[in-house]
């Protein structure tokens, strides 16, 4: 969706419905499926592995945005509500892998600036995760995996769970990326493979694309354009290595991503599938010239 004015960013406080109050989209979800999401039924063991998900997260105006919002609640409705939830933000990396805090309740972690202050205000308040915090760390390695028991989830990961699952009655845990090598996050989500046959929903967030750039020069689009269709192909061959070399192989790739961070979520998400080559879109659609492209394998 084009900027009406001079050009927004990701991270800009103007949103696709600028001229209603803040988040009055979220609102509107709210009003709508509270019930519904209550009601989902939860994952049983026959119900077989649940997928692992890539999701372009956005940043806070996604909560503005009504067909964003409803296409990720009907996206997490169209399977079964998980028992939890691990998931790897473009916005928190640190090796080793480490874990936000597994407490009920915990406050979430406001990273962005320059918003309205009612993004601040808006709770996600989770249920305990103490069981998937020791799962995890049990998975990852011998050596203890550390939780910051004072971080709470990054946007990276509450934005779009709030519109997922919005009653909160889903436990979360959130892990740091290891580092930005594709490798890394490949081999962390196939550590991560179990849990999707306990009822647990691995999700990487990202962006599949993510240009700054293209809102100064609208003419950008091309390589955003170019790279989204480059990754679909790539996914639809199962090509984990040209998905991996994406910097030498994508057409695009220095201006769709700039820096790798919300990209390499995506490996992770394909390291947790059984089949590679199952990626399904479940989100398509360009917002500002970046893919908002989401995509669920099996």
């Amino acid at each position: 969706m084009p900027p009406t004015s001079s050009p927004a960013s990701p991270n800009d406080p103007r949103s696709p419905s600028s001229s209603r109050a803040p988040a009055a989209a979220y609102d509107d979800l709210l009003a709508r499926v509270l019930p519904l999401a209550r009601e989902q039924r939860v994952w049983n063991p026959s119900d077989g592995p649940l997928p692992s998900l890539f999701v372009s997260h956005g940043a806070p105006f996604t909560l503005d945005d009504p067909q964003w919002l409803g296409d990720l609640f009907d996206w997490a409705r169209s399977m079964p509500k998980p028992r939890a939830v691990v998931v790897v933000s473009a916005h928190w990396e640190r090796a080793p892998a480490a874990m936000s805090a597994a407490a009920a309740g915990t406050p979430l972690f406001y990273d962005f600036s320059g918003f309205h202050p009612r993004y601040k205000t808006l709770p996600y308040a989770t249920p305990d995760a103490t069981d998937l915090a020791r799962r995890l760390t049990g998975l990852l390695g011998r050596t203890p995996v550390h939780e910051f028991a004072d971080r709470g989830l990054d946007h990276g990961a509450f934005i779009p769970l709030m519109a997922m699952y919005p009653a909160a009655d889903v436990p979360v845990v959130q892990l740091s990326m290891p580092g930005l090598d594709p490798s890394a996050l490949l081999e962390l989500g196939a550590r991560l493979r179990p849990l999707r046959r306990e009822g647990v929903l691995v999700l990487g967030s990202g962006f599949m694309t993510h240009s700054f750039a293209v809102f100064r020069r609208p003419e950008l689009a091309a390589h955003t354009t170019a790279f989204d269709a480059w990754a679909v192909d790539a996914l639809t061959r199962g090509d984990a290595d040209a998905l991996t070399d994406y910097r030498h192989k994508a057409p695009g790739a220095a201006v769709a991503h700039p820096t790798a961070d919300h990209f390499v979520p995506l490996l992770l998400t394909v390291g947790a599938a059984d089949d590679p080559g199952s990626a399904v879109s479940a989100i398509d659609r360009m917002v500002m010239g970046n893919s908002t492209r989401s995509v669920q394998l099996t």
